[in-house]
């Protein structure tokens, strides 16, 4: 199914790459990916955004050989950005656009004509590729800390996009935008030109790829199609093998069985023969004639039954090695003991409200920079003195804007200025009553980690009181194992932080009643996000959950879903309408 052909853009030859702490994220990987949109999956911990990395150059290979045909761009999952650079600097293109105007303000500096130079439609050229992502023009001159997370990613793959390297790399693209803005990606995608390789969770966006490849063990292996082909091929395959490993165990249990037979068969032989020796119904000489032949039959029989069983137990070994025996996480969410009729919280607008009972499971959406994070936010910081008071109570004025869901590193939250009106809309009063003070909260960007501390180090500053032998025992269970619990949380992708950050909230005690989820899909893989599913339809606690991923939700069997507009007004609404 994965070969190499003289059309490959990227070639992998025995590629590892082994980290500081001696940890290997890939051994001997070989493949390639030809022209055209390729989707790579895999297992979180399986190597993808290390692999991106090793092809982009961020990362040099411990042993092997990466060969690409061409310039290589690169989006990195996590973006690191300076929130006062320009959009026009996330573009590429600021040098060429400031001196195009300095030079039509009169600048007849020749450095200026240099840094032009073909590219005086620079200008049209980038106002083209925001309008493309859907963003307005007038972006070009304001800062990366006046977008939405969602806008930010948008105009970085916008600038790649106008660049027009020859192979492209993005890191789970979809994460942090709206339903909006992934339409607007997906209509990107499909005219792309040159390779482009993407690595995401996201079904609707990985059914737009020419080819699937998945990242499984040492091998890079490459089908010819979407998602959904390639799911339902590994479906089959997988299904044969089982098959064949079933007519495997018979074949052999069948060869064991005559081999059986035969030893008794030849037991009750020589026991005859024996027999007749010590009773001397036969000659001496042809006693021993007779011994000696049925000792080269037995010696052939023998060997061709144990030959006959070898060829079944190397055929049932074969067959077992086609199956996949991944291991998968078990989410366990503990039981809070909440009644059907205790009331967990209540958020509203300034028109209505609405309450949260006992095992209800609520999603909020809405689109990026609405206010969606700050609303989950001040519920749960209000958490800690929770009201129950007369209305009115608990009203709180939150920017209908959200820069705290920019998905970058460094202290954007705080310093990102006001933004209330960037999309013409205005602060808006939204009610957010907690009526319980146990309230877990997983946020988006999964920062309240310590970067520099190891797993078990983090975990243990949240569970002081449980010793560092059954932590260990309890990341286990979360598919984070030996080595891996003592590296740095810096140093692992972005499934498996958040297979951390959730093991953090379940070792709370008590358990909460309410389990606040921001985005939990982003960077899971597709086989971790049917165990979360499992785990929150079988919770027994209160669920809000904020995501843009509507496969997800419906999966939820949700009681209620709420849409946050731009004007800052909640509105009951049927889930993809």
């Amino acid at each position: 199914m994965s070969f190499l052909t003289p059309s490959s853009a990227v070639v992998l030859d025995r590629v590892t790459f082994t980290w500081p702490d001696g940890s290997t994220a890939l051994d001997a990987v070989s493949g390639a990916f030809g022209a055209g949109r390729t989707g790579l999956v895999g297992r979180n911990g399986s190597g993808k955004s290390t692999l991106l990395r090793l092809i982009a150059g961020d990362l040099s290979p411990t042993s092997g050989h990466i060969t690409a045909t061409g310039d290589v761009a690169y989006l990195p999952q996590r973006l690191t950005l300076d929130t006062h650079a320009r959009v026009a600097e996330l573009l590429g293109v600021a040098g060429a656009l400031d001196a195009v105007r300095a030079i039509a303000a009169g600048d007849v500096d020749p450095a200026r004509f240099d840094e032009v130079g073909d590219d005086w439609d620079v200008e049209a050229r980038a106002e083209a590729a925001l309008a493309e992502a859907g963003l307005d023009p007038s972006f070009l001159d304001r800062t990366v800390g006046e977008l939405s997370g969602g806008e930010a990613v948008l105009v970085a793959i916008a600038g790649i996009r106008a660049r027009r390297a020859p192979i492209t790399l993005l890191d789970e693209p979809t994460n942090n935008l709206d339903r909006e803005a992934r339409a607007r990606l997906g209509e990107m995608v499909r005219s792309w030109r040159g390779t482009l390789v993407v690595v995401s969770h996201d079904v609707t966006l990985l059914e737009l790829m020419d080819d699937t490849a998945e990242l499984y063990g040492r091998e890079l292996s490459v089908f010819g199609g979407p998602y959904s082909e390639w799911r339902a091929w590994l479906d089959a395959e997988q299904e044969s093998a089982k098959q064949a490993e079933r007519d495997a165990k018979q074949a052999f249990k069948k060869e064991k069985r005559q081999r059986i037979e035969a030893e008794l068969k030849l037991a009750t032989r020589s026991q005859m023969a024996k027999k007749a020796f010590e009773e001397k119904r036969v000659p001496k000489i042809v006693a021993n004639g007779r011994k000696m032949a049925a000792q080269v039959s037995a010696g052939r029989l023998r060997t061709e039954v144990a030959e006959k069983e070898g060829t079944a137990r190397e055929a049932l070994d074969a067959a077992g090695h086609r199956i996949r025996h991944d291991a998968t996480m078990k989410i366990e969410l503990p039981d809070p003991g909440v009644s059907r009729s205790r009331r967990i919280a209540t958020i509203g607008d300034a028109e209505r409200s609405w309450t949260i009972h006992g095992p209800e499971r609520v999603a909020l959406i809405g689109r990026n920079g609405v206010g969606k994070t700050t609303l989950l936010r001040r519920l749960v910081d209000a958490a800690s003195a929770p009201t129950d008071g007369a209305p009115g109570s608990g009203w709180i004025t939150v920017p209908a804007a959200d820069p705290a869901s920019v998905p970058y590193s460094g202290s954007m939250a705080e310093t990102a200025p006001a933004t209330a009106d960037l999309h013409g809309s205005v602060e808006s009063i939204l009610r957010t009553v907690p009526h319980t003070d146990r309230i877990g909260y997983l946020p988006q960007r999964i920062d309240g980690l310590d970067e520099t501390a190891t797993v078990v180090q983090n975990v243990a500053a949240r569970a002081p009181e449980i010793p560092e032998k059954e932590l260990r025992n309890r990341l286990a269970r979360f598919l984070i194992r030996g080595a891996a619990m003592d590296r740095p949380v810096g140093a692992l992708s972005g499934g498996e932080r958040f297979r951390v950050a959730l093991a953090t909230l379940l070792l709370a005690d008590p358990a909460p009643h309410l389990v606040v989820l921001d985005e939990p899909t982003n960077n899971l893989d597709l086989d971790t996000v049917d165990q979360v599913v499992q785990a929150l339809r079988a919770y027994r606690g209160a669920v809000l959950i904020v995501s843009h991923d509507d496969a997800f939700l419906r999966r939820l069997d949700l009681d209620l879903t709420l849409e946050l507009d731009a004007e800052g007004a909640l509105a009951e609404v049927a889930l993809g309408s």
